[in-house]
């Protein structure tokens, strides 16, 4: 589970161990408090991510909780080790959970503070039904459909993985590589299928609290709740687009401190920003009851449901806006001979600015007339951007 990792000083918080709610003004002084982000799932890996929030007029990025030995405990007593896995993310084999047991996070740090959630019962979500889209005048609207035939969901919370496909300004054929035989300036112009830098893929998780409730319905039943809204002309839907959305069953308790952070992070913008409200979660620092801990531990199994948006459905005249507005070639012209070290290419003449090609200002693009083109990284490197291995699931 991926959130926003820019954690700032929460100025209105409260956790105690007995949820008393402690408001905490903006001049005091103080340190840095945990913040503990996950949900432990049955019959599925479970990954926990553990911060430090940071001074409200610090620039700093958030801080890592690094080397704490974490773990979920039923209430029978059995324990399940969590692997550290780097920038503060802690991750499980998949656990056989019992859907009758209660579980509790438990966290210890490498400072000694000990940590750890209340005992909270198992709700497993309901099959996602549907994951619609409907084409509106501003963009693209996502929704959700599911429901509970049992009637024993009732609170619900979403997240969603986006993934989409952008294409570099130019396509670069070629690139410049030292060769290890000779030494300089013989040079190769060579660019491998796993050094194509063209195509690539950007995923990223959602960063706002979605929820809703049917406690106050005859039926246990959600119809379109709103995931979101890509406008028309954003590059997310170039070419194609794909969202996973996962859906969680929550408790009453869960469903309300979601709704007062998602209450605060309207005001504010960001999760983990400023709160202006008390927020009680259901973990406490053990070794200093003072001590406030931000988050809310659920435990349940997750079901999730994957859509693919291909731009031949949409309105042709949705014209998707990029970064490359200001991008162009320019054709730099051979001074100097070069001998080629690959077969069946006839010798190579470069000018004397290979050099910014090679530092990395420039990227060569494609051979050219006396010459060959070359433009900015950001024009013809869509690596600097995504990935440009194809995931596995892209169609």
């Amino acid at each position: 589970m991926k959130r926003i990792l820019n954690i700032l000083l929460v100025v209105l918080m409260g956790a105690t161990a007995c949820k008393k709610q402690i408001t905490i003004a903006p001049s005091a002084k103080v340190t840095s408090y945990l913040v503990v982000d996950g949900n432990i799932a049955l019959g599925d890996s479970t990954t926990i991510t553990l911060r430090r929030t940071v001074n409200l007029d610090s620039n700093a990025k958030a801080n890592p909780e690094l080397g704490a030995v974490v773990t979920v405990e039923s209430a029978g007593g059995a324990i399940y080790k969590l692997i550290g896995k780097g920038n503060g993310t802690y991750v499980s084999a998949p656990l056989n959970l019992s859907a009758a047991e209660k579980y509790s996070l438990k966290i210890t740090t490498v400072n000694g503070g000990k940590y750890a959630s209340d005992f909270v019962p198992v709700k497993n979500s309901p099959t996602i039904d549907s994951v619609r889209t409907a084409i509106t005048n501003v963009g693209l609207q996502i929704g959700v459909d599911t429901h509970d035939a049992t009637n024993n969901s009732k609170y619900y919370r979403w997240e969603y993985t986006e993934t989409y496909q952008i294409q570099s300004a130019f396509e670069s054929l070629i690139t410049v590589v030292q060769n290890p035989t000779a030494p300089p300036p013989d040079f190769q112009y060579v660019r491998t299928p796993a050094q194509k830098i063209y195509n690539c893929w950007i995923s990223d998780t959602s960063n706002t609290i979605i929820t809703t409730t049917t406690a106050k319905l005859s039926a246990d039943k959600v119809s379109n709740a709103p995931l979101a809204l890509i406008l028309a002309n954003s590059e997310k839907l170039r070419f194609r687009y794909s969202m996973l959305v996962k859906q969680y069953a929550i408790t009453s308790d869960a469903y309300n401190y979601f709704e007062l952070l998602k209450k605060n992070t309207e005001q504010i913008g960001g999760i983990f920003d400023p709160q202006p409200s008390e927020l009680t979660g259901n973990l406490h620092c053990i070794s200093n009851p003072n001590e406030p801990v931000i988050g809310f531990v659920t435990v349940g199994q997750v079901t999730q449901k994957r859509i693919f948006v291909d731009k031949t459905s949409l309105p042709a005249n949705w014209v998707a806006e990029t970064p490359y507005g200001s991008c162009h070639l320019d054709t730099l012209l051979y001074a100097r001979k070069v001998t080629s070290t690959i077969p069946n290419i006839p010798p190579i003449y470069i000018n004397e600015v290979y050099n910014l090609i090679y530092s990395g200002i420039t990227l060569s693009v494609d051979y050219a007339p006396g010459g060959y083109t070359a433009s900015a990284p950001i024009c013809v490197d869509c690596t600097l951007r995504g990935t440009n291995k194809k995931p596995s699931f892209w169609k």
